[in-house]
């Protein structure tokens, strides 16, 4: 008996293809085999970048829908609702005039010292705005990820397009306060159109970065707050870089970082294109090239690094 329990059961050998004529029996085909065979694929596996651009291209009507419909539940359940878009940029701008240009006094070094500092604001928020919702885009979607098949990058491309959309609303706030304060509206206007598909294609690039950081420690989130705070204070928003520069005895090294941080090089040109005391012998050199530089580096190989993860997204 005791034997009879121990002995496993014999397993017989997998059924083998039978050959005519009577010939020995073929092996019976791999996995891989009968996959090539019907044509599967495994789920969820990347696809090939060409794919995923395709991908995200026939997806683009939902891209569009689901940063509208985030932009307008954002502030759904507040009463003043949709005006808190314009107001909070506002605000900030505010409390920053008060502190910087009233406290610090660094109004004294500008000329048109509000409408700098509002387009400022309203510039670096979107960038930072841009990277925070990133950063939260896949790891506070989890069950949008897990539950249907999309190419991933969707979510943070529409976090982005979400706040240039919030940024727009708050374009017609700054052009009433430019008028406001007597800059007359010119030519160089039109230059926001370039300057902002520059900033946009950055923005996206850096919160796809972000997104895959994101997905694998969620606490990036927390930090991010103190490291955008701090990209802001160097970045010219309260304060003329160009006069600090002039003033100052500052290493060569440090006067390049300066002037080639991207959110600053975004917000010089905005305030070039819409502020005409802001004259073209305060923009840096090569302000353009760096614009172009840095959107095509973000952009480009912010995608490709989120791409590479995309079979990890939702899983863990």
């Amino acid at each position: 008996m005791s034997q009879a329990l121990d002995t496993p059961p014999p397993t017989s050998p997998a059924p083998a293809t039978p050959t005519p004529a009577g010939g020995p029996a073929a092996p019976a085909p791999s996995a891989a085999e009968l996959a090539a065979r019907y044509g599967l694929t495994v789920s969820g596996a990347r696809p090939t970048l060409p794919a995923y651009v395709r991908q995200l291209w026939q997806r683009r009507h939902f891209i569009t829908a689901f940063a509208t419909a985030k932009l307008t539940a954002q502030y759904s359940q507040a009463k003043l609702g949709q005006v808190w878009q314009v107001m909070t940029p506002l605000l900030n701008a505010a409390v920053y005039y008060f502190i910087f240009g009233v406290l610090m006094n660094t109004k004294r070094d500008v000329e048109d010292y509000v409408p700098f500092l509002v387009t400022g604001v309203f510039v670096f928020t979107f960038t930072q705005q841009s990277v925070m919702a990133g950063t939260r885009a896949i790891s506070g979607s989890l069950g949008l990820v897990r539950a249907l098949h999309f190419p991933r990058a969707a979510l943070p491309i529409s976090y982005c397009l979400q706040q240039l959309q919030q940024l727009l609303f708050s374009m017609c706030a700054l052009l009433v306060i430019l008028l406001c304060f007597g800059v007359p509206p010119t030519a160089s206007w039109l230059l926001v159109v370039p300057v902002l598909t520059l900033q946009f294609t950055f923005n996206t690039g850096l919160a796809l970065v972000m997104a895959r950081l994101g997905s694998r420690t969620p606490d990036i989130a927390q930090l991010m707050p103190f490291v955008l705070r701090t990209w802001m204070y160097v970045s010219g928003v309260m304060w003329s870089i160009e006069a600090v520069l002039k003033d100052q005895n500052l290493p060569h090294a440090v006067k390049v970082l300066l002037e080639s941080n991207p959110a600053a090089v975004y917000i010089d040109l905005m305030r070039f294109a819409l502020i005409d005391s802001f004259r073209r012998d305060q923009l840096p050199h090569h302000v353009w090239a760096w614009a172009l530089g840095w959107a095509l580096l973000a952009g480009i190989g912010g995608f490709i690094y989120f791409w590479k993860a995309e079979e990890t997204y939702g899983r863990g």
